[in-house]
């Protein structure tokens, strides 16, 4: 039997986080495994206790949406530790792209305790430094992981206005974020240097994406994958408010990358800076969560995250 350290995000889907984490331990703990709840009072503490515990435990469990994916795959990125997901958030990105159950305990529970007999599924996983001015200076520059998407322009900005709101779910969320923030929207200046290439512009979005969606399931890069050992760059150019409203009409149905004002370059390694003189891009985030502001230096790290997920998946 298998020991299982599990973190819940009580928070998680608008306060149905503690039901799904109840009836995941209970699930897990039913199948003679044994359980340790390393859940803590906010992220920083469930994170530490996940990695004061690695040494102890044979996989991570976490329950919950993407932001307590992003915390499950920064306690065990680069280990030998797999990473189980019981989805059970309002966006769900993640365990969606790698085809894993949402909303549903009992059959997440059952892909995971299957799981644990076989090999795990290895993907790749976004290596970050990024600027935090609120992080004690031994702090700033300390490495952040991402396993699918992370944001540095109006996407970002949209991302930190739909997490105040309350509803509706998912893609709708995401949809009253664009709203509020098309109102005072202007590009951004950046400086990307994209596999050592220099270029300076301004830009509508960027997007690194190691995985196809995010926002409640908006497919911004429908053409990456988990496991190809390349981020995919998506960037939009410099444009108004009508088309940028008319692009994320497109970008619902990922049929964004044919416009002429879209792009995606493939690479190993991006530092993406504010460019001196021009509006200064929001704050960055990944999987949904806040990371800090520009620079960033984002280096895709093959391997770097072991799953428990489907046969199939």
């Amino acid at each position: 039997m298998s020991r299982l350290g599990v973190l819940v995000n009580p928070s998680a889907g608008h306060g149905r986080g503690s039901t799904g984490g109840r009836d995941a331990i209970a699930g897990l703990a039913r199948t003679g495994h044994e359980v340790i709840d390393l859940s803590g009072p906010s992220a920083i503490g469930a994170l530490a206790n996940a990695r004061a515990a690695l040494w102890e435990i044979d996989a991570v469990v976490v329950v919950g949406g993407d932001g307590m994916v992003h915390l499950g795959v920064n306690a065990v990125a680069g280990t030998n530790l797999p990473l189980g997901i019981v989805a059970y958030g309002s966006g769900n990105d993640f365990a969606r792209c790698i085809g894993l159950p949402i909303h549903d305990v009992p059959a997440a529970v059952d892909v995971i305790v299957d799981a644990l007999d076989r090999p795990p599924r290895i993907i790749d996983a976004i290596a970050t430094r990024v600027h935090n001015p609120e992080a004690a200076p031994e702090q700033e520059t300390a490495v952040e992981w991402t396993a699918c998407i992370l944001s540095a322009g109006f996407d970002a900005a949209v991302n930190g206005r739909a997490n105040d709101f309350a509803w509706p779910k998912g893609e709708g969320r995401y949809l009253r974020g664009v709203a509020a923030e098309l109102i005072r929207f202007r590009p951004y200046g950046y400086r990307l240097t994209i596999d050592g290439v220099v270029r300076e512009q301004d830009a509508t979005l960027v997007a690194l994406a190691n995985a196809k969606s995010f926002g409640g399931g908006i497919p911004i890069a429908p053409d990456a994958e988990v496991d190809d050992g390349l981020i995919d760059v998506v960037i939009g150019d410099a444009m108004s408010r009508g088309q940028l409203l008319r692009l994320f009409g497109k970008l619902l149905k990922g049929k964004h990358l044919g416009e002429e004002k879209v792009h995606v370059v493939r690479a190993r390694e991006v530092i993406m800076e504010a460019l001196p003189g021009h509006h200064a891009p929001p704050q960055v985030f990944a999987d949904g969560e806040p990371l800090g502001s520009l620079p960033i230096h984002a280096r895709l790290r093959p391997g770097a995250l072991r799953l428990l997920t489907p046969a199939d998946a």
